[in-house]
């Protein structure tokens, strides 16, 4: 995953450096933490402006700053009200704050992964391509997406009968259910089986043609280079969709140039030997990826 760089500061809370440091004086009601090398409050503006050929990302007071290489020349800065919830696991660090204009934030890693203002976009862009493009989909494979979302929207399809969701962080979900109840209604749905385990594992026991519908959400935003090439995984999601089934995964933006969309179609070309389709749509908190579907039939590539 790549390095991201971010910043919650404030009276109370500061976050600076790379997968957040954090440090909470002594009257936050978030706990009470420290870290010598966060910045202080009195560090202003001007004074950073004047020093920020020095500065590995932007700081703004009071702000949660996203910052990440693999984009380069930008960061996306969102106002932070109040942190909710900070917490790691075995496998990540989470972290939940209200933001002003955006409702709750989930940041995974210290990598947004959604807010409540736009989740809507994502999740059913993520769901309703694939689904609506064969017809009666009946099984459902959901490869990460612990929020719930693409749950909730997968259930909207009276078609499905059976839906098989493997994510391996319990604790991202027991996160989401307490923070994001709208979002993790997905679980509730008595056609979800979920799977504490990794998606390859799962799908190394799955049979040919088992699913409709592949859905993977689990990774950044897959490039032509991307770590997962180099594992079974999509060539087992081949075998395990039916003929005329699909799959759709997130994808790169196409206006960043260094992104080579057309080679990474190819490369899924090769693998699901059918027909591709790249789409996008606008999520305003995601300065980057969208969906890219294929299959034995079709393959959809979403962008964001």
């Amino acid at each position: 995953m790549a390095e991201i760089n971010n910043i919650v500061s404030g009276t109370n809370i500061h976050i600076n450096t790379q997968r957040k440091i954090v440090s909470v004086s002594n009257n936050s009601n978030v706990g009470e933490t420290s870290e010598a090398n966060c910045l202080g409050d009195n560090v202003d503006m001007e004074d950073t402006m004047k020093e920020a050929g020095d500065l590995l990302h932007p700081y703004i007071n009071g702000w949660f700053a996203e910052h990440c290489p693999i984009w380069p020349g930008q960061a996306h800065f969102l106002k932070v009200e109040k942190v909710l919830f900070e917490g790691k696991s075995k496998y990540q660090r989470m972290m939940v704050f209200q933001s002003s204009g955006y409702g709750k934030v989930f940041v995974l890693d210290g990598a947004l992964q959604l807010t409540e203002k736009d989740e809507c976009s994502y999740q059913e862009m993520m769901t309703h391509l694939p689904l609506c493009s064969i017809p009666d989909p009946s099984k459902v494979l959901l490869i990460g997406g612990g929020d719930g979302g693409i749950l909730r929207e997968i259930s909207r399809h009276a078609s499905v009968s059976h839906i098989d969701i493997c994510e391996i962080d319990t604790m991202l979900i027991d996160v989401y259910k307490e923070f994001f109840p709208d979002i993790a209604i997905g679980y509730d749905d008595p056609r979800v089986t979920l799977h504490v385990q990794d998606g390859t594992a799962f799908l190394m026991s799955v049979p040919n043609s088992t699913y409709d519908v592949i859905i993977v959400d689990a990774f950044d935003p897959i490039r032509p280079e991307h770590e997962l090439f180099e594992t079974p995984l999509f060539e087992l999601a081949a075998k395990a969709l039916r003929s005329g089934g699909v799959m759709c995964i997130q994808a790169e933006s196409l206006w960043y140039q260094p992104f080579d969309i057309e080679q990474l179609i190819s490369s899924f070309r090769q693998i699901f030997g059918g027909s591709i389709r790249y789409a996008w749509t606008v999520v305003p908190t995601y300065p980057r990826h969208a969906p890219l579907s294929h299959s034995k039939s079709t393959i959809v590539l979403a962008c964001f």
